[in-house]
């Protein structure tokens, strides 16, 4: 078989009958040379590799799909599970924001309840407060009672004895007491009482002098010395003393009889013992003067004392001398003349004890202090 049966039957379709007659070539036809067989085969091959490559593609496109459906099924099916997961937790969500919605509204209960309570409470304490300070208005405790009486007393006592005996000492402690029994009464409105207290204190300090100790001592000391001062001579003469007859006859007789005058002689030079008794007599009463502080009776005796002295005593001699010397000296320390005037404090707290309505019960501190001046007193009245 040639080359040219071979391409003509390769070329002839397939089911075609071979016992067909052959067909005439187109060359001999067309009157050219036949066409080669290499060229259609390599178009077959081509058209298969082809149609294999378009399978293939097929397939590939195939089987992409199936994973990608695949994939998409496990996908949805997480999607799925996810979907559910989600729902439980929305459905255990909507669970706990009801339980929280409950919680909240049991805790606004409490806290309504809460603050009724707390507003009923501040009702009562309010309540208790005013009943509180109406009682402490209306009165204080038997102590307390008892305290303001003791210092009421004190300061009442102090007043009197500085006005009666002039005792600047004995009140000063009288106020000092006071104060003492003040400071141990519970009550705030007794604060400023204590102020007053402690200036009338101050104001008896000042009017003491310094120089009052010094000059009692003093004093104590002249009435002991003026016992042993020198007297005045009796009927001192000018004359000399003579060795004549006379003189010895004179000397002779005077163991016998003493001739003195006692007409111009005073009466405390002719007794030195009541010249002596009378001056320490007017020191003594210097003495109480200045313990008085009474200025104008202080002065007197001390002047009675220098006239005494100059009258009946030596004044040549150094002891007297001295003496009249230390009377001037005290005498130019005399106590002031301005009185201090006390009662203040006193006034102060019967007002007080009158405004906080404070009655000491007939058998307690009335009791206790006998002398203590009734409430509605006027300020400053004498018990």
């Amino acid at each position: 078989m040639s080359q040219d049966d071979a391409t003509f039957k390769s070329a002839a379709p397939e089911g075609a009958r071979s016992d067909a007659a052959p067909a005439k070539p187109v060359a001999s036809v067309a009157g050219g040379p036949p066409p080669r067989g290499g060229g259609t085969l390599a178009a077959a091959v081509l058209l298969s590799l082809l149609a294999v490559a378009g399978a293939g593609y097929v397939g590939w496109q195939q089987w992409q799909q199936q994973q990608g459906s695949s994939s998409a099924a496990q996908t949805a099916s997480e999607l799925g599970t996810r979907v559910k997961t989600l729902e439980t937790t929305l459905g255990s969500i909507d669970s706990e924001r009801g339980l929280l919605r409950q919680r909240l509204g049991d805790a606004d209960q409490v806290n309504r309840a809460l603050r009724e309570e707390l507003l009923g409470q501040a009702e009562r304490t309010r309540n208790l407060e005013d009943a509180v300070a109406k009682l402490s208005e209306k009165s204080l405790s038997g102590q307390e009672a008892m305290l303001l009486d003791e210092a009421e007393s004190l300061l009442r006592m102090g007043k009197e004895r500085y006005d009666l005996f002039h005792d600047t000492q004995g009140a000063g402690a009288a106020y000092a007491l006071a104060d003492q029994t003040l400071a141990a009464v519970n009550d705030g409105a007794f604060s400023g009482l204590r102020q007053s207290v402690a200036a009338e204190r101050e104001a008896l300090a000042k009017s003491q002098p310094v120089s009052q100790a010094s000059a009692l001592n003093t004093l104590t000391q002249l009435r002991a010395e003026i016992i042993v001062l020198p007297l005045k001579a009796l009927d001192s003469s000018g004359e000399a003393p003579t060795s004549g007859t006379w003189s010895r006859i004179k000397q002779a007789l005077s163991g016998v009889i003493n001739v003195r005058r006692d007409n111009g002689a005073p009466l405390a030079v002719a007794d030195a013992r009541f010249a002596r008794e009378l001056a320490a007599l007017d020191l003594a009463q210097a003495q109480v003067a200045l313990l008085a502080y009474d200025r104008d009776a202080y002065a007197a005796a001390l002047k009675r004392v220098d006239a005494s002295l100059a009258a009946q005593f030596d004044l040549n001699a150094p002891a007297v001398q001295q003496m009249r010397s230390k009377l001037g000296e005290l005498a130019a320390q005399l106590p002031p003349t301005a009185p201090v005037e006390l009662g203040a404090a006193l006034a102060e707290l019967r007002n007080l004890r009158s405004i906080h309505v404070l009655k000491p019960a007939a058998g307690g501190a009335a009791a206790v202090h006998p002398d203590a001046a009734p409430l509605n007193a006027a300020p400053g009245a004498k018990p």
